[in-house]
């Protein structure tokens, strides 16, 4: 047993006669791309809890437990904090389940699913203030786009790109984040997807994995949730999808452009963002972090990347240093 393991049982240890914790039933729940663990613990009546173990040298737990308190505010189902331990990195969570939205999504309920997903977050979106949560300002979208040459061109395929090269990337990357950031700013999950979300008995959905909240661009969150990591939905699914967003926040008073047309690109360019982001993330999970299962997905946002830049003008040149690194000629499809 590792000293962690014997810090995270004396912890449990201290506070076990008060919530009727049966310790020797302690099993892994779940791990993330970070180095957050999570446990489920069951009570001597038959529930369980969810311990999350996030070791202090590299993880925080605070700004989970401030953003916890945001969606209670909203009242949207996260899980409840009733311990924590914020020096030693330790918190006695609510147990949603194990049945995320990315385990059961099917053609049959994608509809039904996604509509609660997006009521969830007009409804998150709702109570947006600034000077709560940190800006998804230029500084970090900045370092969020250098994780694409650094870790996916440089790393993954090996390649570094010529002085006339990164002169177009830094161009296409100044075009992305002058558009990005022109946006309305509200509440922003930060990784609002199929796999964060848990189906419910009754209501909406669990939300989980919300500690990297930020206030920014409003476009984010509905990006995440169509254009995924995990999932591909056809563009005429996504579009409709968008659409019912953008009709429940106009009427929620969310701060969306009047014109779809200016929203749907605004949600297409927001998407590219995240897209050239995770692909850099998960090439340094792979290659930093040994985390290997995240990198297969790779693929599905090189598809996103070319797919959007392909539609823009003003992109084309994103489209052409893509093929060139990814050494293929694609096939390319219009949304309208």
């Amino acid at each position: 047993m590792t000293d962690r393991q014997n810090e995270r049982h004396e912890w449990l240890a201290s506070i076990a006669n008060q919530y009727e914790l049966d310790l020797a039933s302690e099993t892994v729940a779940s791990s993330d791309a970070g180095f957050r663990s999570y446990y489920r613990v069951k009570t001597l009546n038959g529930n369980s809890f969810i311990v999350m173990d996030a070791p202090p040298a590299h993880e925080d737990v605070r700004p989970f437990v401030r953003v916890t308190s945001l969606f209670e505010k909203a009242e949207l189902t996260v899980p409840h904090v009733y311990e924590k331990s914020e020096d030693k990195g330790f918190l006695l969570l609510d147990d949603l389940g194990d049945k995320t939205y990315l385990s059961v999504l099917n053609e049959d309920n994608a509809r039904e699913l996604m509509e609660k997903a997006i009521d969830a977050l007009v409804k998150w979106q709702s109570i947006s203030e600034p000077g709560v949560l940190p800006e998804y300002d230029r500084t970090l979208l900045s370092r969020e786009l250098s994780l694409f040459p650094e870790w996916y061109i440089g790393k993954h395929r090996g390649k570094t790109l010529d002085e006339r090269q990164s002169a177009l990337l830094k161009v296409c990357f100044e075009r992305i984040l002058q558009n990005n950031l022109a946006q309305a700013k509200v509440f922003v999950h930060r990784d609002y997807m199929p796999r964060n979300l848990m189906v419910m008995k009754s209501g909406g959905p669990g939300i989980l994995d919300y500690q990297d909240a930020v206030y920014g661009p409003v476009s984010y969150d509905i990006a995440s949730l169509l254009r995924d990591a995990f999932i591909s939905w056809g563009e005429t699914f996504v579009i409709d999808m968008t659409i019912r967003y953008w009709e429940k926040a106009r009427k929620a008073g969310i701060p969306v452009p009047e014109d779809f047309g200016v929203f749907w690109k605004d949600v297409e360019w927001m998407g590219l963002q995240r897209h050239l982001k995770v692909a850099g993330i998960f090439a340094r999970l792979y290659y930093r972090d040994g985390k290997t299962k995240y990198l297969e997905d790779t693929p599905r946002f090189i598809n996103y990347i070319r797919q959007t830049a392909h539609r823009y003008d003003e992109l084309k040149a994103l489209l052409f240093l893509v093929d060139q690194i990814e050494d293929s000629v694609p096939q390319y499809g219009y949304t309208f």
